[in-house]
């Protein structure tokens, strides 16, 4: 692709009505797609949640193999661009600089990746294999050493490496065809050297929809179970009534909140909440440090170094598995998971990397937040494995609400009142972050890649995130949102291949940009040659 051919341009295809500035059709086949399925999950959410599942359930039995080849690809391709010449390439030309300082970026990163899981399951997932509640990985045996060193290496394989490589690969490829190439800020874009003008066309519509989709269905979900997860500890910790009226609550607060975020934009908002998430997370690490058992997690940041890549190779094999029901209920669920998060994810990182090297961006990408996630897993996962396996408070008796795992870890320590107030309220922003991140991402797509579009269409997506969550949770409870959760899980299979072709499109446009920068002039940009 020349800088001189005939491109896609941002906003090329909208529509300016009542004040708005969107996309024609993705703005408004997405809105009717939308709509059409809270009816019928509302109407129909046993029929709902029932299909969607078995999508979700073939999809997973059929295409494990597609699953963990298409992760093992992402993380091998990843590292490989950091070792090869296009790492040099600026994103956004030799001369862009990036607009936020390391600290704020990697805190959006981290943030709109994976924190608010981490809260949960950084706690309830390593005590999960280790007690054999939906079985264990590759059939240790559950109680033993060797089933807590699996357990700790299972977890850190979920939310290391393969998760954050998904999220680069989409983030990269957006980044670079938006700042290097003038492309829209939009999934399509990435396919570009692939299909060429025929992106403008229904092959790109296609993908941009299914991305809206996935992202909002993905964000309702989480602001949904969500609700019920805060809400269950508000009724552990302080007996407020767990009902669905503290739930809605929960959700209208978190909405609100998120508006205005999303009304201050990214440097007003989505950092600001970013900034303090990473503060009130770096406070309750090191509490849990300092009052847990300290020489274990310690000593333990090691130790789940070793049992991460001691595991990594095993887990990462899809050939004559024999432990089925926890390798298809737990990693191959995950990885359809992330991907189906990943235009959502990839898309905000993009977003906010402008001014990055493609060798900075994936180091800080893939690297820097598996090493966090090894400290934060350490020191809480090893925890909650200490209190497992030495018979301490609830955790000994295995998980029951996962929503309360957490809770009945801090428990055991020190301060438990002020600790779980804390966890409770990172639980909230990181939804908050989630919802606005989002709802730009959404806005970028629906807006044909503009990042000015109006500020109502940023409120309109951001609104419509918490009425889906709210309506389905009132309407049909965890049945609908278990059906929506069904039906983001089941758009990874398709993603999966997107992704794939996505990896060889990005190879092709940065291969060609580095052939461009290394035939021009020394001291010369690549536009300067044109």
């Amino acid at each position: 692709m020349d800088q001189d051919d005939p491109v896609l341009a941002p906003g090329q295809d909208n529509k300016q009505v009542m004040g708005l500035d969107f996309h024609n059709p993705v703005f408004p086949l997405s809105a009717v797609a939308i709509l059409g399925f809270i009816i019928y999950a509302l109407i129909y959410p046993d029929a709902a949640s029932g299909q969607l599942g078995l999508a979700k359930n073939w999809s997973i039995e059929h295409f494990d193999w597609l699953f963990m080849i298409a992760g093992n690809v992402f993380v091998v391709f990843c590292i490989a661009l950091i070792f090869l010449p296009v790492g040099r390439i600026r994103l956004g030309g030799s001369d862009a600089k990036p607009e936020f300082s390391r600290m704020s970026w990697f805190a959006m990163l981290f943030a709109a990746g994976m924190g608010i899981g981490l809260m949960f399951w950084s706690v309830a997932e390593p005590v999960a294999y280790y007690t054999d509640w939906y079985g264990t990985p590759l059939n240790t045996p559950a109680g033993t050493p060797e089933g807590a060193s699996a357990a700790m290496g299972a977890t850190m394989f979920h939310w290391g490496l393969h998760p954050w490589a998904i999220y680069a690969v989409v983030g990269l490829s957006l980044a670079f065809f938006a700042y290097n190439k003038g492309l829209p800020l939009t999934l399509r874009s990435a396919f570009y050297p692939l299909l060429g003008e025929r992106t403008r066309g229904w092959a790109g519509h296609i993908v941009d929809i299914l991305a809206v989709l996935a992202t909002i269905f993905g964000l309702a979900t989480s602001l949904g179970f969500g609700a019920s997860q805060a809400a269950g500890g508000l009724a552990y910790l302080f007996d407020v009534p767990n009902t669905i009226g503290t739930q809605l609550a929960i959700i209208v607060v978190v909405t609100a909140i998120a508006l205005f975020s999303v009304w201050r934009g990214i440097d007003g908002g989505v950092k600001l909440f970013s900034n303090i998430n990473m503060v009130i997370a770096a406070v309750l690490l090191l509490f849990v440090v300092f009052a847990g058992p300290t020489l274990m997690i310690v000593t333990g940041f090691g130790t789940t170094a070793l049992d991460y890549l001691g595991h990594i190779l095993p887990l990462s094999n899809w050939i004559g598995r024999d432990d089925g029901t926890w390798y298809h209920g737990w990693t191959i669920f995950y990885w359809a998971w992330w991907i189906s998060w990943s235009p959502f994810v990839g898309m905000f990182i993009a977003r906010v990397s402008r001014g990055r090297t493609v060798r900075e961006f994936l180091i800080a990408v893939l690297l820097v937040p598996t090493l966090v996630t090894l400290v934060w897993m350490s020191a809480f996962g090893g925890t909650a494995l200490f209190q497992a396996a030495n018979g301490v408070g609830e955790l000994a008796n295995g998980i029951g609400d996962v929503s309360l795992a957490m809770f009945h870890m801090l428990e055991q320590l020190p301060l438990t009142s002020l600790t779980s107030t804390l966890a409770i309220i990172l639980v909230l922003v990181f939804f908050i972050t989630s919802s606005d991140s989002g709802s730009l991402v959404i806005d970028n797509i629906t807006a044909g890649g503009k990042t000015d579009a109006p500020k109502s269409q940023r409120v309109f997506w951001a609104t419509l995130e918490g009425v889906i969550a709210g309506v389905l949770l009132y309407g049909g409870g965890s049945t609908a949102l278990g059906a929506l959760q069904a039906g983001a899980v089941a758009t990874g299979l398709p993603f999966t291949l997107v992704l794939l072709v996505m990896c060889f499109s990005l190879y092709v446009g940065l291969h060609k940009e580095h052939r461009q920068l290394a035939a021009a002039p020394k001291g010369a940009s690549l536009q300067e040659t044109k």
